[in-house]
């Protein structure tokens, strides 16, 4: 089979592999889609693991089912999750699936940018769900990221009548505008560097989209008349995280939801923050409760994520796709079809 072996950011190979065998309770899966994530091309993370095949946003055909497994048969339509929880351990059982260490060491194998995929039993059993007839492949892959925010922002309070800034207008902080507007939030603010997520984060639903460059707090109280009630961090730099708390209201809550590197650091104003009360969250993975909601969101076109898809190619093609994200300009979603 093909798959698309990532050595860096702008070396992509596609390179023959064996198609996997699978084991008992193990299900193969032919990957009709997969979504290239932001953290894909965070080359900082994924280079020290160079060579690989990544691809975690997978949506597909079951192949091949191994002894066991009666919940799926070949042919099932399905989207399965790269990283499943327990659901046994203290920490999922108080809710706090992303720090549960089986959501940390699963993985299916080699990765969703190959044309099969061996999924573990614990996948199958976890993390494996059925996409309703007429839900196309390509909107499947947006099941583990639309999941991520319906955690991040369900974790932060979002509700009819609270207000949302966005830092950040790539992939992630546009789910985060469809989202907060499905979720009836009265108002939604989006900044970004480029001027042409900056329309896209308009053409999403955001109500004021600002240059990241301008004085963002100063310009969140002039359009919102006050700062806003959740601000949501989707772009890891420091910049973006002073802006979030100069942009935040007293009670209000920041969401770090884009990563920064491994030792990086920021000084809060602890007692400014002590004083106006402002609790400080994050959020990772997307455990099965909120993937399934995420399905449902997606069926019952809550949100149309295939808009947010600009770009496709063939397996072949997976370089171009890798580039064009890397970049992060003219592009926001970029779905690779392994088997077109």
């Amino acid at each position: 089979m093909k798959a698309a072996v990532y050595y860096n950011n702008s070396d992509v190979r596609v390179e023959e592999m064996p198609v996997p065998e699978i084991g008992a309770g193990e299900m193969l899966l032919k990957v009709m889609a997969s979504g290239i994530c932001g953290s894909d091309v965070m080359e900082w993370y994924r280079i020290k693991k160079a060579p690989l095949v990544l691809g975690h946003e997978v949506a597909g055909v079951v192949e091949k089912v191994g002894e066991g497994v009666r919940s799926f048969v070949p042919g099932d339509r399905v989207t399965v999750a790269h990283h499943v929880p327990c659901n046994t351990c203290r920490y999922c059982l108080r809710g706090e699936h992303s720090v549960c260490e089986t959501l940390r060491t699963t993985n299916f194998y080699p990765g969703g940018f190959a044309q099969y995929v061996r999924v573990p039993a614990v996948n199958v059993e976890k993390g494996t769900f059925k996409l309703p007839p007429d839900m196309s492949f390509e909107d499947a892959t947006f099941a583990e990221p639309l999941g991520c925010v319906v955690r991040g922002l369900r974790k932060a309070g979002l509700a009819p009548g609270k207000s949302l800034l966005v830092l950040g207008s790539g992939i992630s902080g546009l789910i985060h505008i469809r989202l907060a507007r499905a979720l009836g939030a009265s108002a939604v603010v989006a900044t970004d560097i480029t001027a042409a997520r900056l329309k896209m984060a308009e053409e999403a639903g955001a109500d004021f989209a600002l240059s990241a460059r301008l004085d963002v707090p100063a310009k969140v109280r002039e359009v919102l008349g006050r700062a806003a009630d959740i601000v949501a961090i989707c772009a890891g730099s420091s910049a973006a995280v002073k802006q979030a708390v100069d942009s935040v209201d007293r009670a209000g809550t920041l969401l770090f939801f884009a990563p920064g590197k491994p030792g990086e650091t920021y000084p809060m104003p602890l007692f400014e923050l002590w004083r106006d009360n402002i609790t400080i969250i994050n959020t990772y993975a997307s455990p099965p409760a909120d993937t399934l909601t995420a399905l449902d969101l997606i069926a019952g076109k809550a949100l149309d994520v295939s808009e947010m898809i600009t770009h496709r190619f063939g397996i072949d093609d997976a370089a171009r796709g890798f580039d064009l994200v890397s970049r992060a300009d003219e592009s926001i979603k970029v779905i690779i079809e392994p088997n077109a």
